[in-house]
C-alpha cells in the first residue's frame, strides 16, 4: 500500500497510543494496524467502543462514556409523582445503573424509545406543556467508569451542524439543544449580543457543541477530518472445546481456512477509514472494536424524486444552496416563482426564506392539508407561530382558491412532480390525474434525507425494521432493543439518534444513556470474570 504525504498509518494514530495505551494497561504496545491481508491477532489492541459520528449523539454517548454519572438532585421533586418516587427508591446510585425499563413504565413523549422519553423528563421536566422546569438531575464525575471509546466524524465536533443554513431558527428552544452538565442558556448569554427568541441559529449550537466538547475534556477521544469506509465482522477460530461466544448468537457464519479443518466464528468490529491530512492528502488506518456505536445521523444523503430532469442544475436540494443562491442575487428580479417541493419543516423554512425576501412561491407536496402526519400538527401555535403561518398560507392559498399563480405564495397539495424540464416547467400530476405545467425561476426539493451507510454490509439494509429496504429516519429506522439500543439483528453494534427515529436533541441523548447502562454493566462483568480468575475471551 502507499501513503500520501509525509505521515504514514502509524503517524497518524501515535496520538491513540499514548492515551488508549495508558488507559487500558501497561501490556498494550500500539494501536491495531495491520495490512490489508493479515488477520490481526489478540495481541493487537481492540478498543471496547468505537463511535461513528461525532454530532451531537456520539457527544453526548462520549460524555456518558467518560465517567459522567446523572444522580436526582438533593432538592428536587419531579412533577411526575409516581416517577419520583421510583427516582426516590434508588436516589443513591445514578440512573444509569438503575433499572431503565421500570423508570420508563408508563412515561409518554413525543419519541417512541422510551429510554429517550424517561431521560427527557429527567431533564427537562413537561416541557411539552410549556413549563420551563430545571433538570431534576445533577452530574459527577466518576473516574472509575470511564469506557475507553474514540469518536471519529468527517469535520468538528458537531457533525452537521456545523453545515446547515445559518439563516433560519432551530425548530427546538435552545434548552433543547443543549447537552447534558453544561447550560446553553449560560453558555449563550456572553456570546450572543441580541438575543430575541429562545430559539437560535444553527451555527450558535454548531459552536456550542464544539465547546462542549473542550469545557467538558472529551477532546482526547474525538478525532476530527475522518472518513470511515469499512465496518465490517471479524473472524476467529472457536476455542478447543468448541465454546461459542456472545458474538456467535447472532448471525453466525462458518468459513473455512485453507486446510479446511479450523472453523471461524464472528469476534469483533474492524474499522477501516482514513484521515484527510491538512495538505489534502489521505491517511488510511484500521481499529479494532468490541462494540461499535452509529451516530451518523441522517444528513449525509437528500432525498430525491427520482425524475426526469432532476439532475439539472436549476433543480436544488438543499437549504444552503438555495440561500447561496438569494445571497448571490440570482433570483432577484425574477418573474417567475420558486418552485418547493415538500410538506415539513425544511420545506417550511424554504417557504419563509423565499417570503421573506419578496420571492414569489409555488408550494407543492403531496398530502392533503388535513393530514393529521404533518408536522405542523404536532407542534403547538404559540411556540411556532412561523411554522403555522405557513401552515395556514398551504390551507388557505391553494391553486383552487387563488388562481393568480404568480402572487406572493401558491398551494399544490395532492400534486405529484412527474418531470422537469430544460426550459426551467415542471409537470405536475394531481390526485385525479389532471397534469399541469408550470414555469419557474428554481426549484428546491426539500423531501427529507437519508443516512449514507455504505461502510456497512448492504449498506445497513438488513438492519433496519424492514429488512432490505433503505435506512430512514421515518419509514424504516435501525431496529434496536428498546432499553439498550443494541441492533436487535447485529450484537455488539448499537445505534442512537435520529437511525432510530430520534429527529430532535432532545430524545438522542436517552440513547446515549441506553447505550451506556448496557456497556457498563458488560464491563462489569467482564472485570468480575477477570478477578475471579477466568479471563473470558474479551468480548464483553
Amino acid at each position: 500500500r502507499t501513503y500520501s504525504g509525509t505521515e504514514t498509518e502509524g503517524q497518524l494514530l501515535n496520538s491513540f497510543v499514548q492515551y488508549f495505551g495508558d488507559s487500558l494497561g501497561r501490556k498494550i504496545k500500539r494501536m491495531p494496524l495491520i495490512e490489508e491481508t493479515v488477520l490481526p491477532g489478540d495481541s493487537l489492541l481492540t478498543l471496547p467502543v468505537v463511535i461513528i459520528g461525532n454530532g451531537p449523539s456520539g457527544i453526548c454517548l462520549s460524555y456518558l462514556l467518560s465517567g459522567y454519572r446523572p444522580y436526582l438532585s438533593p432538592e428536587a421533586i419531579h412533577p411526575n409523582p409516581i416517577l419520583h418516587t421510583k427516582l426516590e427508591e434508588a436516589r443513591h446510585l445514578s440512573i444509569v445503573d438503575q433499572d431503565l425499563e421500570y423508570l420508563s413504565e408508563g412515561l409518554e413523549g413525543r419519541s417512541s424509545n422510551p429510554v429517550a422519553v424517561l431521560f427527557d423528563t429527567l431533564l427537562h421536566p413537561d416541557a411539552d406543556f410549556g413549563y420551563d422546569y430545571p433538570p431534576v438531575l445533577h452530574w459527577k464525575l466518576e473516574q472509575h467508569n470511564y469506557i475507553p471509546h474514540i469518536v471519529l466524524g468527517k469535520g468538528p465536533p458537531g457533525g452537521a451542524w456545523h453545515s446547515m443554513e445559518g439563516s433560519m431558527l432551530t425548530i427546538s428552544f435552545g434548552d433543547w439543544m443543549e447537552l447534558p452538565g453544561l447550560s446553553f442558556k449560560e453558555w449563550a448569554a456572553s456570546k450572543r449580543r441580541n438575543i430575541k427568541s429562545d430559539r437560535v441559529m444553527p451555527e450558535e449550537i454548531a459552536c456550542y457543541y464544539k465547546h462542549y466538547v473542550k469545557v467538558m475534556g472529551l477532546q482526547k477521544n474525538f478525532r476530527d477530518n475522518v472518513y470511515i469506509t469499512s465496518v465490517s465482522r471479524l473472524y476467529r477460530e472457536k476455542d478447543d472445546e468448541g465454546r461459542s461466544h456472545q458474538n456467535e448468537d447472532i448471525s453466525t457464519q462458518h468459513l473455512e481456512m485453507e486446510d479446511g479443518q479450523k472453523s471461524l466464528i464472528k469476534r469483533n468490529w474492524e474499522v477501516r477509514g482514513y484521515q484527510q491530512a491538512t495538505d489534502g492528502s489521505h491517511v488510511p488506518f484500521c481499529l479494532f472494536a468490541e462494540n461499535v456505536a452509529l451516530a451518523t445521523g441522517t444528513f449525509d444523503s437528500p432525498g430525491r424524486l427520482q425524475v426526469e430532469g432532476e439532475d439539472f442544475p436549476f433543480v436544488l436540494h438543499s437549504m444552503s444552496d438555495f440561500g447561496a443562491a438569494i445571497s448571490k442575487g440570482k433570483l432577484r428580479g425574477k418573474a417567475d416563482p420558486v418552485l418547493i417541493v415538500g410538506a415539513g419543516l425544511t420545506a417550511a423554512d424554504a417557504v419563509l426564506c423565499a417570503y421573506n425576501n419578496n420571492i414569489p412561491v409555488v408550494h407543492v407536496f403531496r398530502r392533503r392539508v388535513t393530514d393529521t402526519s404533518l408536522i405542523f400538527k404536532q407542534l403547538p401555535k404559540k411556540l411556532y407561530p412561523e411554522y403555522h403561518k405557513v401552515y395556514h398560507m398551504m390551507c388557505t392559498q391553494s391553486h383552487t382558491v387563488d388562481s393568480n399563480q404568480h402572487s406572493a405564495y401558491t398551494s399544490f397539495p395532492e400534486h405529484n412532480v412527474l418531470s422537469f424540464k430544460a426550459e426551467m416547467k415542471c409537470v405536475l400530476q394531481s390526485a385525479s390525474g389532471l397534469k399541469k405545467i408550470l414555469k419557474f425561476s428554481v426549484a428546491l426539493v426539500l423531501i427529507g434525507s437519508h443516512p449514507n451507510l455504505f461502510f456497512l454490509k448492504d449498506q445497513g439494509h438488513s438492519i433496519g425494521h424492514h429488512s432490505n429496504q433503505p435506512i430512514s429516519c421515518k419509514g424504516n429506522p435501525i431496529e434496536i432493543d428498546p432499553y439498550t439500543y443494541e441492533c436487535t439483528k447485529e450484537a455488539n453494534l448499537f445505534a442512537l439518534g435520529p437511525l432510530v427515529g430520534d429527529n430532535f436533541v432532545r430524545f438522542l441523548k436517552g440513547g446515549a444513556l441506553g447505550i451506556a447502562r448496557c456497556l457498563a454493566i458488560r464491563q462489569k462483568k467482564k472485570h468480575e470474570l477477570i478477578e475471579s480468575g477466568d479471563g473470558g475471551d474479551g468480548v464483553p
